[in-house]
């Protein structure tokens, strides 16, 4: 029976790139927007502050191998780095992955999720700011990606399935109606350089219904997360009954009390992991869980926050997905995490101040104990 392998997501960024000096200002990471972020109304835990890793640069190979031993430490089988090339040539952020590529390091398995998607200023509050268009323009540059990509699928540490390279494409819909040959002949050029084919993965971006299979697609990550949490976003303010009586009590006495008119928009984790389920598509289905969301840091006010969310409740969403995995007959059976490292979403399995290792130790102990390692 083969084991189930955790994929999480990775943000190769957390440092400086001439574009966001530009964009953002001198110096801008991720860590600006993590750092500077306020709470918005009472209770709201901003900001997320890093635990044992602290604010990293993932220029410095040794925070690179330390990521790595604490994923592998936590049952963490590979990473699925985003991966951006734009057309024309036009790439972000790939050094951290070109430096993995070049030195060996860390050992540890990966794959990308070409993030095909043009870049807005939209969750920064400059809506109609394009900031780097993702165009397919001709079968030039379709060879150009092909051969950038090649020496990491060569690579022993890719992640391949039936010697085919694993390949996550962010918006697989997007793609098709721009390019509907693109991935074809990205599949023909991995079968001349000695693969069998690409192992193409649609990403949880996209309904689970659209059909896959016909897209030459041979998975899709599961959309079931969005797909529970849909129905509770723009809603009414979640209160818990403490928060009412409290607020009741208050003014009775005369006490200042809350207004709980929200500030941004807030969802109750409990409501949304407990009609969490997980339904097969017409290709390999692949669950992907949210460890937890706050984009406030990114977005004040208009952001979006999972609310009353533990670690406790993250191994609900693991046996879920776990329950799903164990009578599948896959060519793999994978569990995606996302993500591994975004910080400015609060959408983090890494180490923080208040919850310490709690989102791993939950990952851990369900997967170990289904692949029979605990």
């Amino acid at each position: 029976m083969k084991q189930i392998k955790t994929l999480a997501f990775y943000l190769p960024q957390y440092h400086p790139i001439p574009e966001n000096d530009e964009w953002w200002g001198k110096g801008f990471t991720e860590w600006t927007n993590v750092g500077k972020a306020k709470p918005l109304f009472e209770g709201h835990e901003q900001p997320i502050c890093p635990g044992d890793l602290g604010y990293y640069d993932l220029r410095v190979p040794e925070v690179r191998e330390q990521q790595a031993q604490m994923a592998r430490d936590y049952g963490v089988h590979g990473f699925i780095y985003y991966h951006y090339w734009f057309g024309n040539g036009k790439q972000l952020l790939e050094r951290i992955a070109n430096e993995v590529l070049e030195s060996g390091k860390p050992d540890f398995p990966f794959c990308f999720c070409w993030a095909n998607e043009t870049w807005s200023g939209v969750w920064h509050g400059l809506e109609n700011k394009i900031l780097a268009e993702q165009v397919y323009p001709t079968d030039e540059d379709l060879i150009s990606h092909f051969n950038y990509l090649l020496p990491f699928f060569k690579d022993k540490r890719y992640i391949k399935v039936d010697n085919k390279p694993v390949l996550v494409v962010y918006d697989p819909i997007n793609i098709n109606e721009k390019s509907p040959e693109y991935l074809e002949k990205f599949t023909d050029l991995a079968k001349e350089n000695g693969f069998d084919g690409l192992y193409l993965i649609a990403s949880n971006k996209t309904e689970d219904d659209h059909g896959y299979k016909e897209l030459r697609y041979q998975a899709k990550i599961s959309n079931a997360f969005l797909r529970a949490w849909r129905p509770y976003m723009n809603q009414k303010p979640y209160i818990s009954a403490k928060q009412y009586y409290t607020n009741r009590l208050k003014g009775i006495l005369g006490l200042k009390t809350v207004d709980f008119k929200k500030p941004v928009d807030i969802q109750n984790a409990p409501d949304v992991i407990n009609d969490l389920h997980f339904d097969e598509t017409d290709v390999d289905t692949f669950p992907c869980l949210i460890s937890n969301w706050d984009n406030t840091p990114r977005s004040g006010n208009r952001g979006i926050i999972l609310g009353n969310n533990s670690p406790a409740l993250f191994e609900k969403q693991v046996e879920k997905a776990v329950n799903f995995l164990k009578d599948k007959n896959y060519s793999q059976k994978f569990l995606v995490v996302k993500s591994w490292n975004e910080w400015a979403e609060g959408n983090i399995l890494e180490p923080d101040r208040k919850n310490g290792y709690g989102y791993l130790e939950a990952l851990k102990k369900i997967v170990s104990k289904e692949n029979g390692n605990d």
